[in-house]
């Protein structure tokens, strides 16, 4: 009777994970696909204004990526992530604008991610007034070149993904990386010593987001994952992914077919310290990969196969504008940056007159299931709207993406904006915008942010 008994509920626990499982299946359909897009000539890096000539050479890859999903209602949803220190707003709108053509994909299916690192090549007019403004013709033709390759790869990549779309399952569960210390609180030099005496001083967000997509055998097809911290580890003149490209080559390795994709999260003032040897780059990577493998190899939270989008930019407001003296004097400053900026705004002042009071600034969120929000910041953003965000939202199921969609400019909040330095102030000049942000910035951004996710 016992022995009969246990076969009785066996047979029960078998029928039980077929037909829940068999529901699971068919609820999403996903496909992921990658692409090189490492420069195939040596041109102008991007991240470091010190630099004074163009790369030598190849660290490791840098790729194009694409994740594909579509819910049992048969809404698609778009992730694109970019081993680049950023993109601006003409490439962002024109990626999106042959993805409508090609694919019918609207603005709010389009999310596209980049990772930051330094170690990658100047992409259109991202970070103009420290890179391409100031470069010759010639290199700023193979800027051109690199940019117009690059969207065309992204394009195709995301063709690819869309063909590989299968039946699949989703999870999410998140995981701790404690490399990232916030750089304004603590001086780099003394970074192992307060580490040491546990004395590491201001705000970070240690979260891993972690998304998994398997297949119907539960083989891993793709894995997205996060951190919020500066992919700035490497300065070389040698291509690299720098830590975030370290973890996903670790990641597929250990995983064979997966493609791992990564989002850098809201970590503009945050660094991986100590940094600067390609043993830290690869220890920080390894440790990244280590932790989603963990949460990879537990039990993680199963997605309801439900997709929900939007995307808004709002006008988010400047301070106060220079006048057109105060413009034309700085073409003549010994600063180089800044010389650069005012023959920008010079021009843009000659062309219609004026200068923007506002800039339209990217906000979008995603909901999968019942179980995650998702949401997108535009621009280099600093750890407090991460912490606030989630605050508001709930930490455990809201992951917030930086340096996504557009990066215009740091996006400091209050706090940092009063506190000036280099995320409120001074970063402005190396993207081209006129002044500092207006105070009522954070309000803003947030309250959109929640509009979103009621």
């Amino acid at each position: 009777m016992q022995w009969t008994s246990k076969l009785k509920w066996t047979a029960v626990a078998v029928l039980w994970f077929v037909v829940t499982n068999e529901t699971v299946q068919g609820a999403w359909r996903a496909g992921a696909a990658s692409i090189s897009i490492t420069p195939a000539q040596p041109m102008w890096m991007s991240g470091y204004g010190s630099r004074d000539h163009v790369a030598e050479g190849k660290l490791t890859d840098l790729w194009a990526k694409a994740l594909v999903l579509e819910d049992d209602k048969n809404n698609r949803a778009v992730l694109i992530t970019l081993d680049l220190v950023g993109i601006d707003r003409t490439l962002s709108r024109s990626v999106c604008k042959n993805l409508a053509e090609k694919y019918g994909l609207h603005r709010n299916q389009i999310a596209i991610c980049t990772s930051h690192t330094h170690t990658g090549p100047v992409v259109g007019r991202n970070l103009g007034p420290m890179h391409y403004l100031r470069l010759d013709q010639a290199q700023q033709s193979q800027i051109d070149a690199y940019t117009n390759s690059l969207e065309e790869k992204v394009i195709s990549v995301v063709g690819q993904a869309i063909e590989k779309l299968a039946p699949a399952q989703l999870a999410q569960g998140n995981g701790i990386a404690t490399f990232a210390v916030n750089r304004r609180n603590n001086a780099e030099a003394q970074v192992d010593a307060l580490r040491n005496k546990g004395e590491l001083r201001g705000p970070v967000d240690y979260d891993v987001p972690i998304l998994s997509v398997r297949n119907v055998e539960g083989g891993l097809e793709a894995v997205v994952f996060g951190y919020a911290c500066h992919a700035t580890v490497l300065s070389s003149y040698q291509w690299s992914g720098d830590y975030p490209g370290f973890a996903q080559a670790a990641i597929e390795k250990s995983h064979p077919g997966c493609v791992a994709m990564f989002f850098a999260g809201c970590g503009a003032d945050q660094n991986p310290l100590p940094r600067r040897t390609v043993d830290l780059a690869q220890a920080y990577g390894t440790r990244l990969a280590e932790s989603v493998g963990e949460v990879l190899s537990g039990v993680m939270q199963p997605l309801a196969s439900d997709l929900g989008m939007e995307y808004q930019e709002i006008a988010l407001p400047l301070g106060t504008l220079p006048s057109r003296e105060e413009v034309a004097a700085d073409t003549q400053s010994d600063n180089p940056f800044i010389a650069s900026r005012a023959r920008m705004l010079l021009a843009q002042l000659e062309t219609t007159g004026l200068l923007e009071t506002s800039y339209p600034y990217p906000i979008q969120s995603w909901k999968l299931g019942n179980e995650l929000r998702w949401v997108f910041l535009g621009g280099e953003v600093v750890v407090d709207y991460s912490r606030r965000i989630k605050h508001e939202l709930g930490a455990s199921n809201t992951w917030c993406a930086g340096y996504a969609n557009d990066v215009m400019a740091y996006i400091p909040s209050r706090r940092v904006l009063m506190e000036g330095g280099y995320e409120g102030a001074t970063s402005m000049i190396y993207y081209g915008l006129p002044t500092i942000w207006a105070p009522e910035l954070e309000e803003k951004i947030v309250n959109e942010v929640l509009r979103q996710n009621q």
